[in-house]
């Protein structure tokens, strides 16, 4: 291997090589349109793209693409070759300034909820140049967004972009007002990556894997993770091997994977990147997915990214670490040392308090899917209820704040608030709090309820607008005042008055936090049906209207895609239950029903008045079970085809978790019985054991 240094970033069409393969005029307005967001005329353009088109052949690439991020939750690319023809049957290799900064892909095909006709086949790629361009699999990748021909937004990284200037703009007011210096504020985030693997013959043994990504049946094994030997313990040397070569690839893409270790559940892992400008977190948090599934293939194992593969044992998140930077290198949320420092921080503390309180129902939708409806709330994950995590030192200090009292520190010194002065303390002063879903870490908010498979697209697009509504609201009331610090004062203590309720520092996985929550008037939005249902409330419509990070029309396109996504899951996972049901694991009950009454049969030819009430047990046991699965499939049968019969979504999705839902729950809670019951060579499938340490 290529010395880390030397190999990282080396597929990425990076600033370092722009500026080695460009004029220095065409370098600096390029960088100028990266940083300021100016637009690009197609002079510069063409040598852009020919610049671009050289070092990508020199990397072995043949093909181009504008990568994209269409509603499917996963990427999209089409490749399109190099080649022109020339007189004589030649070719030369062509790439210009239009190809690179738009492309025509078929919009027809991909999710729009509405918005687009299946004969309305026109969609728009536009090259994103703040995300740098990289060559994946002998192809030239351009990071882009998508729209439709009548300029819709079609993919997740538009909103995104639209919300980062969002805030962008309402940050900077806020800082004016407090002197601070700085032309751009960014947000950044670093998403944890959680993942399971598994041998990849095991894996093809249960089609519930397969098709669904997770297991519908299985009983939970003898050993899970109760001993928690598996956390943080020696990593196995298969393992080690597709670590290494994951490490390595990403490397290669410019991808800062920085902490890889096991998880709690046998064959969990998590892998962690340094935080990045959030747009570019994104593409290689979608990166980081794809890549994991490839080398684990080659390493003879299955990469599981479903947020609940095995029932019993840990789901995988995707911790979202989101905070606010200046281009001058300022943390909005670090408290600073100095008085001006702190009571910025303050104020925008406050936002973000405000917006997690008043927008709960935006951020519990931002990360709604069916798989991620079996993690929240279950095994150490956190729960459907929003709430934020401060730490213990400063709840303290925000309850003195509130009360006008002066703030002691912890018996060393005396410290005034006055106007919103926070006193200088610790970063990480507080233990993490691991089962909040929005915990302050020092300098930054851990958002946990993000899920594993999930683009963490929308999750940053919702915090990003939120925050910047009542950092507008803010500023709107701060430019126009006579006493600055009187009026922050004023605020941050209305919002804590207002909006304490959000903040719990105690378990959330306990059942004493739901009935608290619930006295204190917080949403449990407990399926994704009930989730989405929220997104196009009035208030949320206008919130998104009002920035223009989302129109009416795609708000409800959205809502759409994404209820249709949950229906459409639910029904395949219900019709693999049916087959295997069927196909597999009544033919294993018969026959281990078959070998039990011929046992029985032969002892007593042998001797009839040899005991047979073993046998008898057992059949009376598993005849009553299969009596049972049969009805409740029986039932599942039905279910679905009423959901069929359906025809408004939200109708749609309500019945599928309601009733296909829990008769599904239903018929795995008898196959699971009958698997601790059939002899375990009868038996039709790999077992959670089988599964959970498959690698050695």
């Amino acid at each position: 291997m290529k010395a880390i240094p030397e190999l990282f970033g080396s597929m990425v069409f990076n600033e370092a090589v722009m500026k080695d393969r460009l004029p220095k005029e065409t370098f600096k307005s390029l960088k100028s349109t990266i940083e300021k967001g100016e637009p690009l005329n197609s002079e510069i353009a063409n040598i852009v793209a020919n610049a671009m088109k050289e070092w990508a052949i020199e990397k072995g690439a043949t093909h181009y693409t504008h990568w994209f991020q269409p509603m499917t939750g996963m990427t999209a690319e089409k490749h399109d070759s190099f080649i022109s023809p020339e007189a004589g049957g030649t070719v030369i290799m062509e790439f210009s300034g239009k190809e690179l900064i738009k492309g025509e892909p078929d919009a027809s095909s991909f999710p729009s909820g509405g918005l687009r006709s299946t004969f309305e086949a026109r969609g728009y790629t536009a090259w994103d140049p703040t995300s740098y361009a990289f060559v994946k699999d002998g192809v030239l990748c351009i990071p882009t967004a998508f729209c439709s021909y009548s300029g819709e937004a079609l993919d997740q990284k538009t909103p995104l972009l639209k919300s980062m200037e969002v805030i962008n703009k309402q940050a900077l007011r806020i800082l004016n007002i407090f002197g601070t210096k700085a032309k751009r504020v960014l947000t950044t985030v670093g998403p944890e990556q959680e993942y399971f693997l598994v041998d990849k013959a095991v894996f093809e043994e249960r089609p519930d894997l397969m098709n669904c990504g997770r297991t519908l049946f299985g009983a939970r094994p003898a050993k899970g993770q109760e001993l928690s030997d598996h956390y943080f313990g020696a990593i196995k040397p298969r393992v080690t091997a597709f670590m290494r070569e994951l490490n390595e690839e990403l490397w290669k893409l410019g991808i800062n994977a920085k902490t890889e270790h096991n998880e709690v559940a046998p064959a969990q892992h998590e892998l962690a990147p340094v935080f990045g400008t959030t747009n570019i977190a994104v593409d290689h948090n979608q990166l980081t997915m794809e890549v994991m599934k490839k080398v684990a293939m080659k390493h003879n194992m299955a990469c599981l990214l479903h947020e609940k593969p095995f029932a019993g044992v840990n789901g995988s998140g995707k911790h979202n670490n989101w905070s606010m930077s200046t281009d001058t290198g300022i943390n909005l949320l670090d408290p600073g040392k100095t008085p001006a420092e702190n009571a910025q921080f303050l104020l925008v503390l406050a936002a973000v308090i405000k917006a997690v309180d008043e927008y709960q129902d935006l951020l519990r939708m931002s990360v709604a899917s069916a798989g991620n409806d079996h993690r929240l709330g279950a095994n150490e994950a956190p729960p459907a209820i929003i709430s934020m995590f401060l730490g213990d030192e400063l709840t303290a200090i925000l309850e003195d704040i509130e009360a006008g009292k002066i703030h002691k520190d912890a018996g060393r010194r005396y410290m005034e608030i006055g106007a919103a002065v926070l006193p200088s303390f610790p970063m990480d002063n507080t233990d993490r709090n691991r089962t909040s879903p929005f915990a302050f870490t020092g300098n930054k908010f851990e958002f946990r309820m993000v899920g594993s498979s999930q683009s963490v697209s929308m999750a940053n697009t919702v915090l990003n607008t939120i925050v910047a509504e009542e950092l507008s609201q803010f500023a709107d009331v701060l430019e126009t005042s006579g006493d600055i610090a009187a009026d922050v004062n004023k605020i941050v203590v209305q919002t804590l008055k207002d909006h304490k309720r959000i903040i719990f520092n105690g378990n959330n996985y306990s059942d004493e936090w739901v009935v608290e929550a619930e006295r204190r008037g917080l949403l449990n939005l407990k399926s994704t049906a009930d989730a989405i249902a929220t997104f196009v409330q009035p208030k949320n419509v206008a919130l998104f209207e009002k920035y223009g990070v989302f129109t009416e029309a795609e708000m409800r396109s959205r809502s759409e895609i994404m209820l249709d996504n949950y229906c459409k899951t639910l029904h395949i996972e219900a019709l693999t239950m049916i087959d295997m049901t069927k196909k597999s694991i009544l033919p294993s009950v018969l026959e281990y029903q078959g070998m039990l009454a011929d046992t029985a049969a032969s002892k007593k030819m042998v001797n009839e008045y040899l005991s047979t009430e073993l046998e008898e047990k057992l059949l009376d046991t598993i005849s009553k079970l299969s009596t049972c699965l049969y009805n409740n499939l029986e039932a599942l049968e039905g279910a679905v085809i009423k959901a069929n019969d359906i025809a408004d979504v939200q109708e749609k999705a309500n019945f599928y978790r309601e009733e296909v839902f829990a008769k599904m729950a239903a018929l795995r809670g008898v196959a699971d019985e009958l698997e601790l019951t059939v002899g375990e060579e009868y038996w039709a499938f790999p077992t959670y054991s089988d599964l959970l340490y498959s690698v050695k």
